[in-house]
């Protein structure tokens, strides 16, 4: 399965470096010297990595494929993608957007909340989207262990322990989710 681990930005210079969106908790290894990276769209690549560095916060990739700015200019935008293997992938509480999406997400007494709609990958921290229940704007939930104590793929749900306020009122009860 196709997944996206960095959207490419500005170019850097002009020996063809980028600026890239990280989209993976391990930008040092998905994006490593050597790595070929599929793209979308597929016109752009692939892709092989001929430099990963750091500068003033923002990681930098060069391409064996572009050696100057005026090639790096055409990638602008373009989504670098590598293929998956879950089974071998897999670490430790670690889960793909696509494996969360649909997951129900329940309150810790077992009251339903909403339905995950998607994970964002950030550098500080991911962020669960959850779809509220009781209607409104998605709610932003750190994936933290103290906030989402448990992840139950299997079983279809995600528990989540929100601060007060945090979910739109369920008007069940009169009091904030």
């Amino acid at each position: 399965m196709d997944y996206v681990v960095a959207r490419i930005g500005r170019p850097h210079g002009i020996r063809g470096e980028v600026t890239v969106e990280v989209r993976t908790d391990d930008p040092w290894r998905r994006l490593a010297a050597g790595a070929v990276l599929r793209t979308d769209p597929a016109g752009a690549g692939p892709l092989t990595v001929r430099s990963l560095r750091e500068h003033q916060g923002t990681l930098l990739l060069g391409f064996a494929e572009h050696a100057d700015r005026s090639g790096a200019e055409t990638l602008r935008d373009v989504l670098l993608l590598v293929d998956v293997d879950e089974q071998g992938d897999a670490e430790e509480d670690a889960w793909y957007p696509h494996q969360l999406a649909g997951l129900v997400a329940v309150d810790t007494a077992g009251g339903v909340l909403g339905t995950v709609a998607d994970l964002l990958t950030g550098t500080a921290q991911d962020l669960l989207v959850v779809r509220p229940a009781a209607g409104g704007a998605d709610v932003l939930v750190p994936f933290v262990r103290a906030l989402v104590p448990e992840v139950d793929v299997p079983g279809g749900r995600v528990v989540v322990d929100p601060p007060g306020g945090l979910f739109p009122s369920t008007g069940a009860d009169g009091e904030d989710g």
